[in-house]
Formats: C-alpha cells, structure tokens, sequence
C-alpha cells in the first residue's frame, strides 16, 4: 500500500493516454450499444429514447434471417479456422528449418497481412471471375469444364463455390499474422529439448507432437480465440466477394451476422427508420454475448491442454 501510495500515480500518468483511447473508442460505443438496444423508438436525430422495451430483442430473436447469418458465419468459421491453423503451423515449422532466405520468404507470407481487405477481396473476386474468362474458369476450361459463377453478383452462386472462395480468401488473408506468432514461438523454444530428442532417435513427426505442438499451445490458443473472433465478425471481405446483397441477388446467400447488422445499420444511414438502429444494436449484443460464450468455452476446454 505505501509503495502503491508513493508510486501508483506514475502509473496513472503512464496509463491515463490509453485509457481515455479505449474509454472514447470502445468502452462508450459498447455501453451506448447496449442502452440504443433496449429502446425500440430510439431516435438518434432528435436525441429520443423513447419507452424501454425488449421489442428489437424479440424481433432480432425472431427473424429467421438472423439466425441464418449466425449459421452461415458459425459455418464459415469451422472450415476457415482449423484449415489456417493447420496450414500456418506447417508453413512455420518449414520456415524455421530454411536458413538462407528465411527473411524473404517471412515477408512474402507477411505481405497479405498489410494489404487492405476490401482490395484484396477485389483480386479474389477477379481471380475467381464467374465469367468464362475468369482465370480459374480459364483454367477449368482447359479440361472441359464448363464456367462456374465463384464470386459476384450473378443470379445462382453455388453455396459450395461461394464457401471455397471465402475459405481461400480467409486462409490466405489470416496466414501471415498466425505464422509470425508460431514462428516467434518455435525460435523461443529451448534447443535442448530438440538435442535430446535427435539423441534418442526421435523421428520428425514424433518430434514435431511431442515437442514443438505442446510447447507452443499458448500460442495455439491464441491463435484460435483470436481467429475464431476475426471470423465471426467477417463483413468487408464478403461485400468484396459478393457485392452488397451478399450472394444471390437480394437473397443475401452469404450473408454473416455482421452483415446482418449493417443491413439494419444502412437503412439508418440512408434515410430509412430511424428505430432500425436499435434492432442493428440488439443484433450486435448478441454477436457480442455469442462471441462471449464460444470464447468462454474455448479457454475452458484448452484449460487442460495448454502447457506454460
């Protein structure tokens, strides 16, 4: 207490700035979500909040295009997920065994990562043409495969064409943030550990289970709670990829529970109903108490399986 007396207010000083950032930027939008969420005849031009009520719960809850976005997006996020973890640990375990030009091909892989999302998505949806000059229907053609309408505004985009392109998109997009982790943690792991497996003969597989997977699980940890979150907010690389409609027309095939939100959020912006804003509100409380809930359950059931 005296040394917190003495001393704490340099740490006030020293963490005030970041304070009032994430005071301003995310704790008030949070808390003023919450209260526009339980006022259906919010108003935000006059300032109203009208009666309180749980009449944009019970709507949210009740529109089964709701619930259809969380699927889509919960659907999204178990194929995308696992793939990039998988794929980024290999690709981490291969850079850190290639001496020369390490750093080359760390900054290839890294190169997506600083790359804006709406941009990147307009290269896939170009490389993913649904017109026959497309270049992977270019390249279908050359074995007599007829066109296939990937990405786009087209009227019937297969759902399992649509979900490839997202999961490539997704994978591709995510790798280089997950293999600077997993790379930073295999060059923190301790030689030693290694030395002694090549003594007694240990195989590279055996090595790679027994020694490199159970040492980086906090890292594998993190990676999948913070990729699982990434991925049920997805929202700019669809409109990328499908348009505003988000699939289909206005069928909205590949629309996410984001997307879900900024359908009500836009109708707002663009002059419609003012009171949609509680609703997008509602929608986002509960993306946000599901988000909750999934990552409540991933750090309970890893609790076990994580080695620090």
């Amino acid at each position: 207490m005296l040394e917190w007396k003495k001393d704490g207010w340099k740490a006030v000083i020293a963490l005030a700035p970041m304070l009032i950032i994430l005071g301003v930027f995310t704790f008030y939008p949070i808390i003023n979500t919450i209260l526009i969420s339980f006022f259906p005849h919010y108003n935000f031009i006059k300032v109203s909040y009208g009666s309180f009520g749980f009449d944009s719960y019970t709507m949210v809850l009740k529109d089964m295009k709701f619930w259809t976005s969380l699927g889509m997006t919960c659907l999204m996020v178990i194929i995308s997920v696992p793939l990039s973890i998988i794929i980024a640990l290999l690709v981490s375990v291969a850079l850190c065994s290639i001496k020369k030009l390490q750093g080359v091909f760390q900054t290839i892989f890294f190169l997506p990562y600083v790359t804006n999302s709406i941009a990147f998505g307009m290269v896939f949806a170009t490389i993913f043409s649904p017109m026959p000059y497309g270049l992977i229907n270019t390249m279908l053609g050359w074995f007599g495969v007829n066109p296939v309408s990937w990405t786009g505004t087209a009227a019937h985009i297969p759902v399992w064409a649509g979900l490839t392109v997202i999961t490539i998109y997704s994978i591709w997009n995510g790798l280089a943030f997950k293999i600077l982790v997993f790379v930073s943690g295999i060059q923190g792991i301790d030689k030693q550990y290694y030395q002694a497996a090549q003594i007694d003969g240990a195989s590279k597989s055996r090595v790679f289970r027994k020694i490199t997977l159970p040492l980086l699980s906090p890292m594998v940890l993190y990676i999948t709670i913070t990729s699982m979150i990434g991925a049920l907010k997805a929202y700019s690389s669809i409109v990328a990829l499908f348009g505003e409609n988000m699939g289909n027309g206005s069928e909205g095939t590949f629309m996410t529970a984001v997307g879900y939100i900024y359908k009500f959020f836009n109708t707002v912006t663009s002059g419609g109903a003012t009171e949609n804003l509680s609703t997008a509100a509602a929608a986002a409380v509960v993306l946000f108490v599901f988000i909750l809930i999934v990552t409540g359950f991933q750090m309970l059931y890893n609790k076990k399986r994580v080695h620090y």
